[in-house]
């Protein structure tokens, strides 16, 4: 009995180390998620799906496209889509107060994708994600609700300005999902 707990346990350091060696460096991140105590790790999360990476704002004229990326979540979140939302007072159209942000993503808009606590996504100041992705891409967001896509590999694909709306995005999610 003890050398099977013995084995077991080693099956699983061993299948832990290759799933966190398989990650992409671009996934290597761990946040808060908004107004909550739980930590969203992107390996463990999103290893394997296609995701939609958008910074957020509460006060910006593109705020309704919540509206359409969670239409998006919705629709393809059981073939392996995800999106995540970075709130940011980067442009100077989000709350302060993270109660005030919550309550446009979750009760205004009915967001049920995940959305991390505010952070900053340009310049140096920015959370090491965003750093790594501005990086990749070459591109920082210009605005709110900038938009990224990153494959199921955990590479960047594209970024899309903000006023590409969610519904042009579905094309090439489609397209992306449709790849294993």
């Amino acid at each position: 009995m003890k050398i099977l707990i013995v084995l077991t346990s080693m099956l699983l350091i061993t299948a832990s180390a290759n799933a966190t060696e398989q990650c992409s460096d671009l996934l290597n991140y761990q946040a808060a998620k908004l107004r909550s105590s739980e930590t969203l790790d992107f390996c463990q999360s999103f290893q394997g799906k296609v995701v939609v990476v958008v910074n957020t704002a509460s006060n910006c004229g593109y705020t309704p496209q919540f509206k359409g990326l969670e239409a998006l979540y919705q629709k393809y979140k059981n073939k392996g889509l995800v999106v995540v939302g970075f709130p940011s007072n980067d442009f100077n159209q989000e709350f302060d107060a993270a109660e005030k942000t919550a309550n446009v993503c979750y009760i205004n808009y009915g967001v049920t994708f995940p959305v991390l606590e505010k952070s900053v996504v340009t310049g140096s100041s920015a959370n090491a994600f965003f750093r790594k992705l501005n990086k990749i891409s070459g591109k920082a967001p210009e605005w709110n609700f900038y938009k990224y896509l990153i494959g199921r590999d955990g590479q960047f694909i594209e970024a899309f300005a903000s006023n590409v709306t969610p519904e042009q995005l579905e094309s090439k999610i489609i397209s992306l999902l449709s790849q294993k």
